[in-house]
């Protein structure tokens, strides 16, 4: 009871159900009691689903509580609290309540820093393609690689099979793929922890531009669509022989140069072809326009932008648009190195030294080009705007080159000193290039070389839509008066494109991946491990949460004393306590790790081992030779336990493997296949609990139940009110049987470890996910928060932020810690991880400064 500043009593919060909210009243809302000492009204339990037989959960604390078969109402009435509201509110249901519950949420341990926010990771996950899913073969075209501006051509896994999911584009087995470079993943050196595959890939993506990620976006969402007409964007894929992050794209077989130059008459297209030619520049025609139906213009395009599939159709190879743009980009810096302003002339060159090397651009994409990197241009050419007519341009270049052949970019080279010295220039130049097909394809063909023309003409507005130079190119093969189609359009009628790829990020060479591109050719090197972060922010360490820490390396302290495999790990009263073959338990301080006493006595290899603090602190250890020692844990500390109780012996079965306590009892997991619950105040055995086929491998207790393991591949759930069977989990009826070796439980979520690798996953006692974590048997297992600890045969310590809810569980794998010996146990506490193995070694890791230390290398 509390009083205000004018000493008058301040009302109270009402007692109310958990559930529905409502005041408690002797009529519709009546409290009940459960065994777990929570009350909910009588219309809510009703309500309650029962998951197993005569068993509901506390909505309270989650706890399974008994359930009787006749309701609610045999259950006994909160008299007290149900008193106490009608004194304060006789009318209590009135009003609607107030204040309305909070809502518990579920705690994010605080020791390991976000390296991305859940909205991020949300949004990216699902285009991240896995990283031995797909290999680099060789480079398409140059076989000396200039990697932000080459093709790198690969394969998906032969019998790997995968998808990406709802939504998604799915690959086929033996799928040829390209690969553009669009960043550099993050080296970490020799760090004693890394970052997963796909950490590195977040970190990669969260260090980009904001306008690269807008971009990427923009083409993987363009592929969702599936137009038929633009080639397809898988996703994204690191490469960790090179360290850099591509893009993925679809690829097909044969060259489009090299299938037209079997149409061709020597280096262009003669009369006889003109059929031929009309077919092909008619699908690339629409193919332009399926990518101005996505909303992207190119600015710039080549001849090997466009590639034929497998039915003979003409795409457009993103990858190679955005190589082609990369060239142009690189090609106007160089022209404009050192300067602040260029002339006519030079802007001639650049613009003609473009097309002779089969990239057309339009004048205003150049010039918008040059104003971005801060280049005045003596021309008024920028008041014109960048869209879809600008692509009509560079498609035309294209086709003329197609028609003419190098004869084009000879003409190009000739008259390209003068070509912006005026509009009358510019004009010559287009009338030169009507001269060129006229010459070669007489006045039969008037309107196609008019029209080609037209789409150079300086000014975008003057230039025919891409729909009219489709409708120019059928006729060649279709008189109008007998084509069906010809009242058909398809333009895309707004003319301001969503993103122009050559002026967008994506193909503007980031400085620091050039540079550090350069400096590995200078040194006569091999681009690898990406970046190198380990220069990047030293200056900003922050020397107090790292103090001590060394350089590139894991904090941490290895704990040697015992002489065989480390069996078990418990903390307890600023203690380490830790079990091993060798029969021992040793206790260390968690100040600094110092050795501070021996338990000795048992006769047999210890294979479990908790600590225990409810009436006094104890240490409880159990043998393989059914043997359970409870040792007093308070100090001083004695050199004989307090208590030895016996399993029952049989030479068949080998002794305890696994114990967990709650309640005033102890409970083992036996080589005889049973659970036992002993009493700890006087050592009596209350209940043997059976059901299982094989050994009880691991125990775990939480919200009124115990968990238990078996080498027979299921997982049993006990009521600890009355030690009664609840339900079955994983039951196999297949006849492959997968030992689980370790649980972890943390209020909703349940985790198994298999010895085939796989963490398998259980939401409200209802499976989720199974996932392949590691190589071989994973012997431990740990949760604290939604971060969750896996080590075992393969020597790695894997460390996963669980998310999700009752729907799905999404796991994001953070990192891995490299151990040099098999890891037999694993606990975290506080922010300490502590690892046992089977070298006799115990490792505690400081993780939240590891973490810090990485992330101030990556930012």
């Amino acid at each position: 009871m509390s009083f205000g500043g004018n000493g008058e009593m301040e009302s109270l919060d009402l007692p109310e159900c958990p559930v529905c909210l409502q005041n408690y009243d002797g009529e519709y809302t009546i409290p009940r009691v459960l065994a777990c000492g929570h009350s909910a009204c009588e219309a809510c339990l009703v309500r309650l689903p029962e998951r197993y037989p005569e068993t509901i959960r506390c909505p309270a604390c989650t706890q399974l509580v008994k359930y009787p078969p006749l309701g609610p109402t045999a259950l006994p009435k909160n008299i007290d609290l149900l008193s106490f509201s009608l004194s304060l509110n006789p009318n209590p249901n009135s009003r609607s309540s107030q204040n309305p519950q909070k809502q518990s949420t579920d705690g994010v341990c605080k020791f390991l820093p976000r390296i991305w926010s859940d909205e991020f990771y949300d949004t990216w996950k699902e285009w991240v393609l896995p990283s031995d899913a797909l290999s680099v073969e060789t480079e398409v075209g140059d076989v000396t690689r200039d990697g932000l501006c080459t093709v790198l051509k690969g394969r998906t896994g032969s019998g790997s099979g995968f998808g990406l999911g709802s939504g998604r584009v799915w690959f086929r087995e033996d799928q040829s793929v390209s690969f553009v470079q669009v960043g550099s993943l993050p080296n970490l050196g020799s760090s004693g922890f890394e970052f997963s595959y796909i950490a590195r890939v977040m970190k990669c993506l969260s260090g980009m531009r904001e306008g690269e990620r807008n971009e990427l976006g923009l083409l993987l969402r363009a592929s969702v669509r599936q137009c038929r007409k633009v080639g397809k964007v898988y996703g994204l894929w690191g490469n960790s022989e090179d360290g850099f992050l591509y893009v993925v794209c679809e690829r097909r077989n044969g060259s489009f140069s090299e299938k037209l130059n079997e149409l061709r008459d020597g280096d262009g297209f003669g009369k006889d072809g003109l059929s031929a030619f009309a077919m092909i520049a008619m699908e690339v025609c629409e193919a332009v326009t399926g990518l101005h139906s996505e909303g992207f213009a190119s600015g710039c395009f080549g001849v090997s932008c466009f590639g034929f599939d497998d039915f003979g159709h003409v795409f457009v190879d993103l990858s190679e648009v955005l190589v082609t743009g990369r060239k142009a980009w690189r090609s106007v810096v160089d022209s404009v190195s050192g300067t602040m302003e260029i002339d006519a002339e030079v802007l001639g060159v650049t613009f003609g030294k473009l097309l002779k090397d089969d990239v057309f651009i339009s004048p205003e994409v150049l010039f918008e080009a040059l104003q971005k990197e801060g280049i005045a241009v003596e021309s008024d050419s920028s008041r014109y705007l960048v869209g879809y007519g600008s692509d009509v341009c560079s498609l035309a270049c294209v086709l003329v080159r197609l028609l003419l052949g190098k004869e084009f970019s000879e003409e190009i080279v000739k008259t390209s000193e003068n070509l912006f010295r005026d509009h009358s220039t510019y004009a010559s130049w287009i009338e030169r290039v009507s001269a060129l097909l006229e010459i070669k394809f007489g006045s039969e063909y008037a309107s196609l070389k008019e029209n080609l023309c037209n789409c150079l003409n300086f000014n975008p507005e003057s230039r025919p839509l891409m729909i009219d130079v489709m409708k120019c190119i059928r006729e060649l093969i279709i008189k109008p008066q007998c084509d069906i189609t010809a009242g058909l359009d398809g333009a895309v009628k707004d003319e301001s494109a969503n993103c122009c790829l050559i002026l967008g990020e994506l193909c503007q060479i980031p400085k620091q991946i050039s540079e550090t591109q350069k400096e590995n050719e200078l040194q006569g090197s091999k681009v690898s491990g990406g970046a190198d972060f380990d220069q990047i922010g030293d200056e900003r360490t922050n020397n107090g949460v790292v103090d001590g820490l060394a350089e590139g390396n894991v904090k941490s302290k290895v704990m040697q004393g015992h002489r065989d495999s480390i069996t078990g790990l418990a903390v307890g009263g600023e203690l380490l306590f830790s079990s091993s073959f060798d029969k021992t338990i040793h206790l260390w301080s968690l100040q600094d790790f110092s050795h501070v006493h021996t338990f000795k006595g048992h006769e047999h290899a210890i294979k479990a081992l908790i600590y225990v603090d409810e009436e006094q602190p104890l240490c409880i250890s159990g043998d393989s030779g059914g043997d359970i020692f409870i040792w007093g844990a308070c100090t001083p500390l004695g050199q004989e336990p307090l208590k030895i109780l016996y399993e029952e012996k049989d030479w068949r079965f080998s002794g305890i493997h696994a114990l967990a306590s709650r309640n005033g009892y102890v409970y083992t997991g036996s080589g005889d296949r049973t659970v036992k619950a002993w009493s700890v105040r006087d050592g009596t055995l209350s209940c043997t609990m059976s059901g299982h086929r094989s050994v009880v491998s691991t125990l775990a207790v939480c919200d009124g139940v115990l968990y238990s393991g078996s080498w027979d591949g299921t997982i049993r759930l006990w009521s600890l009110s009355d030690h009664s069977p609840l339900t079955v989990l994983e039951e196999d009826t297949s006849g492959t049987v997968t030992s689980v070796l370790s649980l972890a439980v943390d209020r909703h979520l349940l985790i198994a470890t298999h010895e085939n690798g796989c963490v398998k996953v259980w939401r409200n006692d209802v499976f989720m996910k199974s996932i392949k974590m590691h190589n071989g048997a994973v012997f431990a297992s740990g949760m604290e928060g939604k971060w969750l600890f896996t080590g075992g045969w393969d020597k790695t310590v894997n460390i996963q932020e669980l998310s999700g809810d009752e729907i799905q569980i999404d796991y994001r794998p953070v990192g891995f810690i490299p151990c040099d010996s098999v890891i037999t146990t694993l606990l975290s506490w506080q922010g300490k991880l502590f690892v046992g193995h089977a070298n006799r070694n115990i490792t505690a890791m400081l993780l939240w400064c590891v973490c810090f230390q990485l992330l101030i290398k990556l930012s």
